[in-house]
């Protein structure tokens, strides 16, 4: 017999983002008992992870481990999602908040199949955000492929004879242009933020040359167009002329452990670049990789054994120095780099048809700080008060993370969650 502990406490758990940590923290907590309200500012759950070819430590897509998830929301009753949902507000105590939450229409009702035929007919077309910004795509779309719900959005800046037209297409009534935005309030007795991150913006890392050049692209752009359902389908060209690239270099740290950006290590970001060069490898037996790094960073005995692995490359260099300043090669559209070789000291000058910055991860919250009682460090990650108890940071809302180390404590940030509930 299941018990509904959520009743029998008189509380509810709120678990505020919909990427991977998030979806952790509310199955671990729904799956005992407790009642969960789910939060997600963007229109369909998955966070980072929807957006990776692959992830460690088994190198598995996105659907390995989402729609698994997915499918345990979908059947158990004690979680509500709410997705395009942002928390405005938090007021209360421990085992008692009050949180107010608004909402943004997202034009289409439940009775969507995502047949696609509103977006076969629309003609207005918006930036790419789910692939950063590397292409279009229609003013009615569904998020991505695997989107949960799987149900379209349309656009706030749709043309109107567009709006007509998509009405016109929906065989099931399913769009609505009237929707409001809405405002709604909870009593809930926990609260996880499993906020998550953003790439760091690149383009503040003047001497780089981010958004100057057209083949200077970062870390998450290369997982884009590596991914199948990227703006490539798959293959890693060069953004100026979709030619395969031949000698491909990264720099590390690209705005990381820098008092004037980030002064943090982000975790990820050595393994990320490995990735990538297994990557390019697959699709480019004979090409050239350069990574110049400050450390290597492969933390345990999986990780130190992948470095270890891509190592015996004889195609891949590893060069510890940081790449100092980058120009472009205008008959080529190439890139020359400068960076110091620390071991032998010497300056190296390098000629690549395509840099890659390993940009850091930022947590979300430092840049759009959650109205609620919450503390930061310096870095604007939340720190956990757990004397206090009642609301929590998970995954990379609290420290950097990859993904087996964010499910892990997310797990965690559920049993607080829980606890805060019984000892009320």
């Amino acid at each position: 017999m299941t018990t509904d502990k959520s009743a029998s406490t008189g509380g509810i758990i709120m678990v505020v983002g919909g990427g991977i940590s998030g979806l952790t923290t509310a199955i671990e907590s729904a799956e005992v008992g407790y009642e969960v309200l789910l939060v997600e500012k963007e229109p369909s759950l998955g966070g980072r992870v929807s957006q990776l070819k692959q992830y460690f430590p088994k190198l598995c897509p996105p659907t390995c481990g989402l729609e698994i998830n997915y499918r345990r929301i979908k059947d158990n009753p004690k979680i509500k999602v709410f997705t395009m949902a942002e928390v405005e507000e938090v007021d209360g105590s421990p085992g008692d908040y009050t949180v107010k939450i608004k909402i943004t229409p997202r034009y289409v009702n439940e009775k969507c199949t995502a047949c696609g035929e509103c977006e076969k007919v629309c003609e207005s077309e918006i930036s790419n955000d789910y692939n950063l910004g590397m292409d279009k795509r229609k003013a009615a779309y569904l998020p991505n492929n695997i989107a949960f719900p799987s149900r379209y959005v349309m656009s706030s800046s749709m043309l109107e004879d567009d709006k007509n037209k998509v009405k016109e297409a929906c065989k099931f009534d399913a769009i609505d242009f009237d929707m409001q935005e809405k405002s709604l309030e909870f009593k809930v007795g926990a609260i996880v933020w499993a906020t998550g991150w953003t790439p760091y913006d690149a383009r503040k890392i003047s001497n780089l040359g981010f958004g100057m050049y057209q083949n200077i692209i970062t870390n998450m752009m290369l997982e884009r167009l590596a991914a199948p359902n990227g703006p490539t389908k798959g293959e890693i060209l060069r953004p100026s002329d979709s030619k395969a690239p031949d000698t491909i270099a990264f720099a590390q740290c690209a705005g990381s452990r820098d008092e004037n950006h980030l002064s943090y290590c982000s975790y990820i970001c050595c393994m990320a670049s490995l990735k990538h060069a297994t990557y390019l490898r697959g699709q480019y037996p004979n090409a050239k990789i350069y990574i110049y790094y400050i450390d290597i960073r492969a933390s345990g005995r999986k990780y130190e054994n992948f470095y270890k692995k891509l190592k015996q490359d004889e195609n891949i260099f590893f060069i510890k120095g940081k790449v100092a300043e980058v120009s472009e090669e205008e008959s080529t559209g190439n890139i020359n780099l400068v960076a110091e070789d620390t071991i032998s000291g010497e300056k190296v000058r390098q000629n690549v048809d395509m840099l890659v910055l390993a940009t850091g991860m930022q947590p979300n919250a430092s840049l759009d700080k959650p109205n609620a009682d919450l503390q930061f460090n310096s870095d604007g990650f939340i720190v956990n008060d757990f004397k206090e108890g009642g609301m929590f940071a998970a995954g990379c809302a609290n420290k950097p993370a990859d993904v087996i180390t964010s499910n892990q404590n997310a797990t965690g940030m559920a049993l607080k969650a829980i606890q805060t509930l019984v000892g009320r």
